[in-house]
């Protein structure tokens, strides 16, 4: 299983908000209700069904490249 998630650029580290929001999730069944999440939280649900989280890269600008 793979959680994918990007860091929101609007929360920084040291801000005390959720910096990572889901994309998508592939193989096995997990419905996630929190739009944003902690990495704490992201690293606790991965290790309890022991899946991968791949974190996407995002450009500085916010444009397609």
């Amino acid at each position: 299983m793979k959680i994918f998630v990007r860091e929101r650029t609007r929360a920084s580290e040291g801000q005390k908000l959720p910096r990572f929001r889901v994309v998508g999730v592939y193989g096995g069944d997990l419905k996630l209700y929190a739009k944003r999440i902690r990495k704490c939280e992201l690293d606790q649900i991965a290790s309890e069904l022991g899946a991968e989280v791949v974190y996407l890269e995002r450009d500085k600008e916010g444009k397609h490249k």
